[in-house]
């Protein structure tokens, strides 16, 4: 099946880049009607519609949409939310990038991703993960430098150009050391 073109997204659907919103433009069998959002949320929370047979995220068609080409790569929606395709808030991003801009594990205890306290040493731990292989960077005595550490991997490792707001960048600029 040939790829989506954007002409024929644009005779189907219009998208509000201030909203992110799709609306049907055409009448469907069912209960899609004109004006009508398009698009239902999957099971992980992003939307996705239907055109011609096969589904579509909707990030990619307001890729489609604005751009006039389907990604390559990854659509990243910087706030994470999976829902918020505001034009704003989405761009075209390799799968590592995509990658750092994910939120903090939910079994994470320190406030900080990548430190952590390390029982049998009686330190705090820093590390990071690159090319999904995980790197020590070092045990502190001093939590601050821990985070120090881990936020100067993020920044030799070119992070804020994916993630600038990284929990390490957070709680520094909170405590005004970068």
């Amino acid at each position: 099946m040939e790829n989506l073109m954007q002409n024929r997204l644009k005779k189907l659907l219009d998208y509000n880049p201030k909203t992110g919103v799709f609306r049907w433009k055409i009448s469907r069998r069912g209960n899609c009607k004109f004006g009508d959002v398009a698009g239902t949320i999957n099971s992980n929370g992003y939307r996705v519609i239907g055109i011609d047979s096969k589904r579509y995220y909707a990030s990619r068609l307001a890729w489609l949409f604005m751009e006039g080409y389907l990604p390559e790569y990854e659509i990243d929606h910087e706030n994470r939310v999976e829902d918020d395709n505001k034009w704003k808030n989405i761009r075209h991003v390799s799968r590592q990038c995509n990658l750092r801009n994910r939120g903090r594990q939910r079994n994470n205890t320190s406030g900080v991703t990548g430190v952590f306290w390390a029982k049998p040493k009686k330190k705090w731990r820093a590390q990071i993960a690159i090319s999904d292989k995980m790197k020590h960077l070092g045990y502190f005595k001093v939590f601050k430098d821990a985070v120090l550490a881990r936020w100067q991997a993020e920044v030799d490792n070119n992070w804020p150009g994916c993630n600038d707001h990284t929990d390490a960048f957070i709680y520094l600029n909170n405590e005004k050391q970068i």
